[in-house]
């Protein structure tokens, strides 16, 4: 993970882990894409691997990159508590750029990590040719510049995203699968935390009561609005 102040990225990282419902919300809709053989960029603290491995029924390899060896050094002792498939992880102290370029894996996943790289689009296209053909590419990232904040800028996010900003680096080679907004009803929080409280840190109060009542009611509001509104943005890619 690409970022400017580890320390700020691992505090994150650390009370965005209590956020479950929010995790469970967007990974139902991720795991069908994933395969037996998943290439994770930009582990952090291996709370997405966590999530991921627990749900999968079928799992043969999950390599977690992180190029950070402060971030690295504790994905494997958060495995622990895994309910299976910890043992088919792989920490790798490394950028996509410096990994075998002969492998090949069902999907890539980058949850909450392109926004953090400068050259976005030359990632995604490196990203294509470690899949194999009719492997899947896995896009999460937090949505619309307008709500940058110095807490952004602080962990080392370049830019948020649109839809359509998104789609403008997907790569000529893949076909969109899946590309939508999520948590709509959260986004009406963050726009008032960017208008009237302009607080540049949330608090573990905020994140679990953002957890445990807003993301309930999006994911029953989000299909009814046709996924056309939220603060994350989905991305899923089939390699031609």
């Amino acid at each position: 993970m690409l970022v400017k102040n580890t320390q700020y990225i691992g505090n994150e990282l650390g009370l965005f882990a209590l956020a479950d419902n929010w995790k469970d919300y967007w990974a139902s809709q991720v795991v069908p894409y994933l395969g037996s053989k998943v290439l994770e960029v930009g582990a952090g603290l291996g709370g997405t691997t966590h999530l991921l491995i627990s749900k999968m029924d079928k799992l043969d390899q999950w390599i977690c990159l992180e190029p950070d060896e402060r971030l690295a050094s504790q994905i494997k002792p958060s495995l622990a508590s895994a309910t299976r498939n910890a043992d088919k992880v792989i920490v790798e102290t490394r950028y996509l750029a410096e990994y075998d370029p002969q492998a090949r894996f069902d999907s890539l996943i980058y949850i909450d990590v392109i926004e953090h790289i400068e050259d976005d689009r030359k990632e995604l296209e490196l990203a294509m040719k470690y899949l194999k053909p009719g492997g899947h590419l896995v896009v999460l990232v937090p949505a619309h510049n307008f709500l940058m904040s110095p807490f952004d800028k602080a962990i080392g996010h370049y830019r948020r995203y649109n839809k359509k900003m998104l789609l403008d680096i997907v790569p000529e080679n893949a076909k969109i699968v899946m590309h939508k907004y999520l948590d709509s009803f959260g986004l009406s929080l963050s726009l008032a935390n960017k208008l009237f409280l302009k607080q540049t840190y949330p608090t573990e109060k905020q994140i679990l009561f953002w957890n445990n009542f807003i993301v309930p009611v999006s994911k029953k509001l989000d299909p009814l609005l046709y996924y056309n509104l939220g603060k994350s943005v989905l991305l899923i890619c089939e390699r031609k």
